[in-house]
């Protein structure tokens, strides 16, 4: 049985959350509205309709919710300042109730032990710019510098952990390619736009913490899957090869100053040979303190010619009958210890933080308790996993489970559970799970 002092005395343990997932008070106190606001209000594009007007209501009952991390005994709390909190229109005038309701946030881990990180962009653009042309409008780049530059300079006295972007490739493929996210645009033309004004982002944000936060340690974080091929065979493995580029090398490469990966692939050739003058390669860099993964499942590539460009098709887990989340996603704890071996092999990474790891399951209430064995089960595979890489010589310095309360999870709206607290979101009654009352007692071995 493994134990957290394994890891050793300075590894670091917390829980994530993201502001538009859990804040609430969505038109309250000055905020404008995000792009999941308006995208939610539209039918047939959350699951039961849900909206996240009142999400967990985080915003009123932040000292509560502060609290539970501290008993569960994490020490990092990191969340997202939303945007449109800030900046209600995406650019001037500042709201300032938004500035100080992150002040009492901040303040509140502080006053319980917890060391902050925050995440700059967690997906929760204001909607003002989005009708500005969002991810695909080069004008996005000033106005997230803008952002950045007034959250730097407010919070990094108090601040020192700073994540600039989470996921980008989630957010421009499923909100600008396939539309199934905010702001629900397609196609590939709008995707690469937005791939490359968000990797613009990353590098910029990077660079304004640097030069305003004294003694900052700057950090961004990618979604990242092990991608399987089907089958050995030439289509099955090019197609693999494929979906990798676009999943995991597309923007961890070109902030390590290596372009965009072309993967002798035509339509990513072209893409990267547009943007390979000195000029791009130079702005896309930066040299972040640690990178970011987050990792929950593999996926396994079939060849299919019927699939426009891609010509990829996933096979699912329950199809190949392998264990699998409510999500569906595979439960696959070698694969986890496969991925961070994959970034870990690029040069010039000087560390590795799991920024986010854990599973949806059916979890039900049940005289005030909820067994979430199968959620145990999970994080004590995926922490062997972590801990045999760690023990290899990679430099891993911290976990964050995904999320300390049930929340609401994008187009799952309230329907997905992820949260090692349970949340009644009719009442927003919060009650501990098994599965956080397994890692308050695995924290303290």
């Amino acid at each position: 049985m493994i134990k957290a002092s394994d890891f050793g005395s300075d590894f670091s343990w917390g829980v994530a959350v993201a502001a538009a997932q859990i804040e609430g008070a969505s038109d309250l106190y000055g905020k404008g509205p995000s792009i999941w606001d308006t995208f939610s209000k539209r039918s047939g594009k959350i699951k039961n309709g849900h909206q996240p007007v009142m999400a967990c209501d985080f915003y009123h009952s932040y000292k509560t919710d502060i609290a539970l991390v501290k008993a569960l005994g994490f020490g990092i709390f990191r969340f997202s300042i939303s945007w449109p909190r800030i900046l209600p229109n995406g650019h001037a005038p500042i709201n300032e109730e938004g500035i100080r309701f992150y002040h009492r946030v901040i303040d509140e881990c502080l006053l319980n032990g917890l060391v902050p990180y925050i995440t700059l962009y967690h997906w929760d653009l204001p909607d003002a710019l989005e009708e500005e042309g969002g991810w695909t409008s080069y004008s996005v780049n000033n106005a997230f510098n803008t952002f950045v530059l007034i959250c730097a300079r407010t919070y990094g006295d108090k601040v020192k952990n700073w994540i600039v972007l989470n996921e980008p490739f989630g957010f421009t493929s499923l909100g600008y390619m396939l539309g199934i996210h905010a702001p629900g645009k397609t196609g590939l033309t709008n995707f690469f736009s937005a791939v490359h004004h968000t990797a613009i982002a990353q590098a910029d944000g990077g660079r304004i913490l640097r030069s305003e936060v004294k003694g900052a340690n700057i950090g961004t974080s990618f979604s990242c899957s092990e991608v399987i091929p089907y089958t050995q065979s030439e289509a099955d493995i090019t197609a693999a090869k494929r979906v990798d580029c676009l999943m995991n090398r597309l923007f961890i490469e070109p902030c390590l100053g290596m372009g965009y990966p072309g993967a002798e692939w035509e339509v990513m050739d072209k893409f990267a040979v547009q943007h390979s003058t000195w000029r791009h390669t130079e702005r896309l860099t930066f040299d972040f303190d640690f990178i970011g993964l987050q990792n929950y499942f593999p996926i396994t590539i079939k060849y299919n010619a019927f699939i426009p460009v891609l010509q990829a098709w996933e096979v699912k887990a329950k199809n190949r009958k392998k264990p699998h989340t409510a999500m569906g996603w595979e439960v696959n704890g070698d694969a986890f210890y496969n991925v961070i071996k994959k970034f870990a092999a690029y040069p010039n990474i000087r560390s590795l933080m799991i920024t986010e790891n854990g599973a949806s399951y059916h979890d039900k209430l049940e005289q005030g308790n909820i067994h979430d064995h199968d959620r145990i089960n999970y994080f004590k595979e995926y922490l062997k996993a972590l801990l045999k890489a760690k023990q290899e010589g990679l430099n891993i310095t911290g976990y964050m489970a995904w999320t300390l309360m049930d929340n609401f999870e994008w187009a799952e709206g309230f329907n997905a559970r992820f949260g090692l607290v349970y949340n009644d979101f009719k009442t927003q009654k919060r009650t501990i799970k098994d599965s956080g009352l397994w890692f308050k007692e695995f924290l303290n071995t």
